[in-house]
């Protein structure tokens, strides 16, 4: 270490101790983008600093090791310092991983960090913000089921009886997000019984990476101090709508920090710059690759269908097209413009991994300057299938299998990922699926146990 990084970390180390931290966390992620860590005393936090921790990889999911592998170190960003607000004596760091003191090309941040090295070589500075949506529990004799009796409508979208039942964590929650400084801006009852969605701020997209990974972290500590449950899952009930966790994407001017993908002369009405219509005609184009990594699960596709039992029209979009405001379209320019959102993905997903097909995809319809032709205003779902093929309007996959096909054919995946990775990636998620198609469910027992 150099005498600048020796002073940096015995300054951060001081202020910590000051704060009253006794321990840290040098923390990373599997494949499903969940937190996983060792701790250590603040008095070894220069050795942990420097990759003291080591793990591992056979042992966890997705990280491609043997058992006889050299263990991977977990290399903490000291600007990702995040002391636990429900514990302050632990401080939480988000690591890269490297193997034999290099970077290890299968580590989900670092395959981030890649995609946004290419991006800062043009210039450019990738801002996401994410709308988390979530559900909140109780356990019952019976399973499981939303914390407030009277949180039973058919139609809960924004219940303020609902809202206000669940107060207690809820708004611990937003104080706590506020303390961190995260500037939380709105939060309400969503559309399914139970579930609840925050929105704030956005950042850089390695900024949002690890506020994600917290999150979900975070919000399961606060609610289970309630006595409850959080859940991630991303369509818990068949006839109610499932949690998104909605990319909303823009490039600024790497040195002034100008917001690239606004234009008020528009000729489309949409208020989005060529760049933003570019990047757009650049995720269209990848769209089923990136639905394997922002839409993960065999439970993901239950909620992108085109029609069902839900509350109204579905809140997530499965044709691959966009529209302005409209929210029937896989990409919505929100009503002031500026930023591109996607409402397909959804809260399960592992960000820095589909934060970097996202970016991917966008850069290359910006260098390759696609145009993703006029935008639609309609309502998506009143047109038929043959009128969508007609169009040249394709649709998102309907299963996990389909969606990994496509991200094994496309050769964005690879570049993104990096062989390692793309190839883990992809068994992995395969086995998931013959996991799940080979499984009896209860729905087999009841209609074909004495059927026939």
């Amino acid at each position: 270490m150099t005498t600048d990084t020796i002073a940096e970390i015995a300054t951060l180390k001081s202020s910590l101790e000051s704060q009253g931290v006794k321990y840290a966390l040098a923390s990373y992620v599997d494949i499903h983008g969940m937190s996983k860590a060792k701790m250590v005393p603040l008095s070894h936090l220069g050795q942990m600093m420097q990759g003291s921790e080591l793990f591992t990889g056979a042992a966890l999911d997705g990280v491609p090791q043997d058992i006889s592998d050299e263990e991977v170190a977990a290399m903490p960003d000291a600007q990702s310092a995040t002391i636990l607000p429900w514990n302050k004596e632990v401080v939480w760091f988000a690591s890269d991983l490297y193997l034999s003191g290099q970077p290890f090309e299968a580590c989900s941040r670092i395959i981030l960090k890649r995609m946004l090295d290419k991006a800062a070589s043009l210039g450019f500075k990738f801002n996401l913000g994410i709308e988390t949506e979530f559900f909140v529990f109780k356990e019952t004799e019976q399973g499981f089921e939303p914390i407030s009796d009277r949180d039973t409508l058919a139609k809960p979208c924004y219940d303020l009886t609902g809202l206000l039942d669940n107060y207690g964590w809820l708004t611990e929650l937003v104080d706590t997000m506020n303390h961190l400084g995260w500037d939380v801006y709105s939060f309400d009852h969503e559309d399914a019984n139970g579930q609840f969605e925050t929105d704030f701020a956005y950042a850089d997209a390695l900024t949002m990476g690890d506020r994600l990974t917290f999150f979900r972290l975070m919000v399961k500590e606060i609610v289970r101090k309630h006595g409850y449950f959080a859940s991630f899952m991303p369509k818990p009930f068949a006839n109610r709508t499932g949690s998104g966790a909605h990319y909303n994407m823009s490039l600024a001017d790497l040195e002034t920090g100008k917001n690239l993908f606004e234009d008020p002369s528009d000729p489309r009405g949409c208020q989005l710059s060529k760049l933003g219509y570019q990047f757009i005609a650049g995720v269209l184009r990848h769209a089923k690759a990136i639905c394997a990594v922002t839409c993960p699960t065999v439970n993901s596709y239950k909620r992108l269908i085109r029609k069902g039992s839900m509350s109204g029209f579905t809140w997530a979009p499965v044709y691959i097209c966009y529209g302005n405001n409209n929210r029937t379209n896989m990409l919505r320019i929100p009503l002031a413009g500026g930023r591109v959102e996607c409402r397909a993905a959804d809260i399960s997903t592992n960000l820095y991994l589909g934060a970097a097909m996202m970016l991917a995809a966008g850069l290359e319809g910006i260098e390759q300057e696609l145009d993703p032709g006029d935008p639609h205003t309609e309502n998506m779902y009143n047109y038929t299938l043959p009128e969508l093929d007609a169009m040249g309007i394709d649709l998102l996959p309907r299963t996990l299998s389909e969606a990994v096909d496509a991200f094994e054919r496309d050769p964005l995946s690879q570049a993104v990922m990096g062989p390692l990775m793309y190839r883990t990636y992809t068994d992995f998620k395969r086995q998931e699926w013959e996991d799940y198609h080979t499984h009896i469910s209860d729905w087999e027992h009841q209609r074909y146990l004495k059927f026939f």
